[in-house]
């Protein structure tokens, strides 16, 4: 009885610090459990370097910081991502549901309040999330900014408009994609939330290549790029936003 007593003593106290160097956030936010619980809840989870977050050393526009999240290393393992800034007011960026035929690689640009962790975790088909990060240094107050368009009559007129490039990479390629919009976060002062909520690329068969359902912190007349396997093929981008207003291009 001793003995068996004594092995699960040993086990426990062998057992408990992996566990917490499971779950150790390697960025040492104060806000990692809180927002792990609101983002992937209990779910299994592993920090994984093959989840990349690129951002840069120091963002000098705290209302224009690119991020990258490069998730190509479980390409047609993934059931969604998820990225966020863990300091920011509103801390979600995207949710993005990219098909087999898309390479999961994104890049746009968000607004930063102060300096924080931006994360991004893969949940994987079998249920796990893989969730990579970087810190983002900022001078901060990007998300209370009120945005240029916001007191320019051009952005009324011209709502919606989209300029869109075609990077070709052999059989692959990359589309940069540029829309105007305020994308309002209703955190400065008198001036309500408006801003693009969802994004889906389609083949021209119309089928969904990529869904991203959008947040507040992405940078006014947003950029972004999306990876696809085929360049030859014709796609076709739409959008909306949470006034109900449609835009759609062909690219």
């Amino acid at each position: 009885m001793k003995r068996r007593l004594i092995a699960m003593m040993v086990s426990c106290l062998v057992s408990f610090p992996l566990m917490a160097a499971q779950s150790d956030d390697p960025l040492n936010s104060p806000m990692w459990d809180y927002m792990r619980n609101i983002f992937i809840g209990e779910d299994a989870f592993v920090f994984d370097d093959k989840v990349v977050v690129d951002v840069p050393v120091f963002a000098e526009d705290p209302t224009q910081a690119p991020i990258t999240v490069d998730a190509s290393a479980y390409s047609g393992q993934i059931q969604k991502i998820i990225a966020w800034a863990d300091l920011n007011p509103i801390q979600h960026i995207f949710t993005y549901f990219p098909h087999p035929d898309v390479i999961p690689r994104i890049s746009l640009r968000i607004k930063v309040q102060q300096g924080t962790a931006v994360r991004a975790a893969v949940q994987t088909r079998d249920g796990v999330w893989h969730v990579g990060g970087q810190y983002l240094d900022a001078a901060g107050g990007g998300c209370t900014t009120p945005s240029m368009g916001n007191a320019n009559p051009y952005w009324e007129s011209h709502l919606g408009e989209m300029q869109t490039r075609l990077f070709e990479r052999g059989e692959t390629g990359r589309y940069k994609l540029k829309v105007i919009h305020p994308m309002d976060t209703g955190l400065a002062d008198g001036i309500p939330e408006f801003y693009i909520q969802q994004v889906v690329l389609r083949n021209e068969a119309g089928e969904d290549l990529a869904r991203l359902e959008l947040s507040q912190p992405v940078s006014e007349n947003p950029v972004i790029s999306f990876d696809v396997r085929n360049a030859g093929q014709k796609h076709i981008i739409w959008m909306r936003d949470n006034g109900g207003n449609e835009f759609k291009q062909t690219l």
